[in-house]
């Protein structure tokens, strides 16, 4: 849900006729990224203040009648075909590469995507990145079984550089100074049927906290803008007040707006 704050960078940048070569999104920000791509302003926000108390959207009777957190047909079939239209033709016309990492739960390796459809298996992989171990079930897409990108590369930047991406806007939706801490070892009783997602996420804050330092460096060298919340979001990871997901999402358009003329000068 801090992925609302994202949502609020996006809407901006959309509004103000910033274009980029390509996005890449992890987890929320796969789910919530792809509107960059469908031109679709406001969509995210909508779309979630409108449903976050729906007992279809998310919540505990769900997990334990289902398995997945947040209703697989409500949110990646009903809501994008019926009742908030995704925009798949104006996705798969725009060219924005997309990208999105999800993660092999045999492997542990991290699975880069990009999807240009817009259609229902695009949608699937979208699912699958943000499809969190322990409160979801695995997603079989394209051969692949695979859970939350998030648990093997969840500041992609490296591996987006290397595709050719020089100049990058990055998103982040914790405060500067945020440190991720390491997770207790019982994460391999509860995951022991796929030991390799365990280990990918008891050792999770070495790979997050070493992308932050890499950050760093590369805004030192002005090869990136980096956007993070200049207060603090105050949503929980299952949020059913829409008026805390609209001041999560009023921050990022905030933050954005003030970042507006860097952001212009750098892509220049």
């Amino acid at each position: 849900m801090r992925g609302l704050y994202t949502a609020g960078v996006l809407d901006i940048l959309m509004e103000n006729q910033i274009e980029v070569d390509g996005v890449i999104g992890v987890s929320a920000g796969a789910a919530f990224g792809c509107n960059y791509k469908s031109r679709q302003i406001g969509r995210v926000l909508r779309y979630n203040t409108k449903y976050c108390n729906d007992p279809r959207y998310s919540g505990l009777r769900l997990l334990l009648t289902t398995g997945d957190l947040y209703g697989k047909d409500f949110c990646y079939k009903e809501i994008p075909e019926r009742l908030d239209v995704f925009d798949a033709e104006t996705f798969k016309k725009s060219p924005v590469e997309f990208y999105v990492v999800c993660t092999d739960v045999h492997t542990g390796e991290p699975i880069y995507k990009q999807l240009c459809k817009g259609d229902a298996e695009d949608i699937e992989w979208m699912r699958a990145s943000a499809s969190m171990p322990l409160v979801s079930n695995v997603v079989s897409v394209g051969g692949r079984d695979m859970l939350d990108g998030a648990v093997s590369d969840s500041i992609p930047i490296e591996w987006f550089i290397n595709q050719g991406f020089e100049k990058n806007i990055v998103v982040l939706t914790q405060q500067d100074g945020y440190r991720k801490k390491k997770l207790p070892r019982a994460l391999k009783l509860l995951l022991h049927k796929y030991p390799a997602i365990a280990h990918g996420m008891i050792n999770r804050y070495k790979h997050y906290n070493a992308a932050l330092e890499k950050l760093k460096l590369l805004e030192a060298e002005g090869r990136v803008v980096i956007l993070r919340p200049t207060a603090p979001l105050g949503v929980d990871k299952v949020e059913k007040n829409p008026d805390k997901l609209r001041h999560a999402y009023e921050i990022g358009r905030k933050d954005a707006l003030e970042k507006l003329e860097q952001i212009r000068s750098f892509l220049k």
